[in-house]
């Protein structure tokens, strides 16, 4: 009798990384050890001003171990997300330098005592750092490791948007979908979400 020669689900996606060309299954492994290597340096250097050489250093730390060819580094291709085209590769330093300085005039104007504020701060740059799409992937993971570096500066507690299975993906995807039509509102009531989360966590561990 012949052994049946479907694969299990997931084990068709192979990445190709520094320990050689891995399944998806182990790639997910490292990425998760390098999300946690990023956040590590975020929680030492969050003080900071957010910058393009820091945002590049952050990525670095996380992802550069498991992909020396270009983690840490602007892509150079062209991508595309959710059918879209990101801007072209030509435009990322300029388009990340005016996201800086952009988010360091709206923290000097923010209200810090208005949670509504910090939710619409916080849902304005997770979209336009996404929609820039400055590195060859993992896009993603540092928007949120970034808000982690934003909250902390406004000495709030990191966040963590649901995203354990397909529906709670499907919000997110469809809150930046709304975002790129300008309507930050669905965006918004995840991050709130995330956020009555973690500070209710904090209440409850004391």
């Amino acid at each position: 009798m012949n052994k049946s020669s479907t694969k299990p689900k997931g084990a068709t996606s192979y990445k190709q990384t520094s320990f050689g060309i891995i399944p998806r299954t182990k790639s997910l492994q490292l990425e998760l050890v390098g999300t946690k290597k990023g956040l590590e340096f975020i929680a030492t250097c969050y003080h900071q001003k957010l910058t393009p050489q820091l945002i590049l250093k952050v990525h670095e730390i996380a992802f550069a171990w498991i992909f020396p060819d270009w983690a840490g580094k602007y892509r150079t291709i062209r991508v595309q997300y959710s059918d879209k085209e990101a801007p072209l590769p030509h435009l990322i330093p300029a388009l990340t330098t005016d996201l800086c300085a952009d988010l360091e005039e709206r923290l000097k104007h923010l209200d810090r005592n208005k949670v509504e504020d910090i939710i619409e701060l916080l849902a304005w740059f997770q979209h336009r750092f996404v929609w820039i799409h400055p590195f060859q992937d993992y896009n993603g993971r540092l928007t949120r490791m970034l808000t982690t570096f934003i909250l902390l500066q406004l000495s709030l507690p990191p966040i963590e948007i649901r995203a354990n299975n397909k529906q709670d993906r499907d919000n997110y995807l469809q809150a930046m979908y709304s975002a790129d039509d300008g309507n930050y509102k669905k965006l918004e009531y995840l991050i709130k979400q995330a956020l009555d989360e973690s500070l209710s966590n904090i209440i409850d561990s004391k």
